[in-house]
């Protein structure tokens, strides 16, 4: 899985791992994305968890334009166009709201669903969503889920982003695998780090899962 023809999809799949962020202070942004450029990361997921998004986007997408910014938990039209409107890039959402699909596609701006189940790819599929977020993942069954989903539908799925469950420890065994594009992961910046504002240990996580993902 190495050939993308979607750029976004190829950035994503390049950066291996996608730290997703919920952000309590929009002011955090900036020196959360220095903290990831540091270590080596130039992607990030701020989910629409907290009233902070919006302005947490903005900030991240006026201060590291070379970044790849998305919005994530989108799971009502005006979050998607909001998303859009402050410099989102991409947007994710837990799973398959097809009016959510429809929009993004009318508007021109990437959105992955989460699936976990065969009916959900389909319907993903239905809406031409062929990139597609696989939520809860170890909750789900993890990769031997993600295996049996992948074998019906590797012909017309253009790959997964694993997310719900990964951490340090198992992003290399997602990785391997051939329906993983990249994953995301809440480790590397945790709420406990954002409200310690602690950017030296983010940078060190994102070092680290750089170096694991290889």
């Amino acid at each position: 899985m190495s050939d993308f023809t979607n750029p976004i999809v190829a950035r994503l799949a390049a950066a291996k791992v996608v730290p997703v962020v919920a952000l309590e202070r929009a002011e955090d942004a900036v020196p959360m994305c220095e903290a990831l450029q540091a270590g080596g990361l130039e992607v990030a997921e701020i989910t629409f968890r907290t009233k902070a998004a919006p302005e947490a986007i903005r900030l991240a997408c006026e201060a590291f334009p070379d970044f790849l910014i998305g919005a994530g938990t989108v799971t009502r039209i005006e979050e998607l166009e909001q998303a859009q409107a402050v410099g989102a890039q991409f947007a994710v959402a837990p799973g398959v709201n097809p009016i959510i699909l429809d929009r993004a596609q009318a508007i021109g701006l990437d959105f992955f669903p989460g699936v976990c189940t065969p009916s959900d790819i389909e319907l993903a599929l239905q809406h031409d969503a062929s990139f597609l977020k696989f939520f809860p993942a170890e909750a789900a069954g993890g990769l031997t889920m993600l295996g049996a989903l992948y074998g019906p539908y590797a012909h017309r799925v253009e790959g997964f982003m694993p997310t719900g469950g990964i951490t340090r420890d198992n992003l290399q065994d997602y990785l391997a695998h051939p329906a993983v594009a990249c994953v995301g992961g809440t480790w590397i910046v945790s709420k406990a780090l954002l409200a310690e504002q602690n950017w030296g240990e983010i940078e060190r996580l994102a070092r680290e899962a750089v170096g694991l993902a290889g």
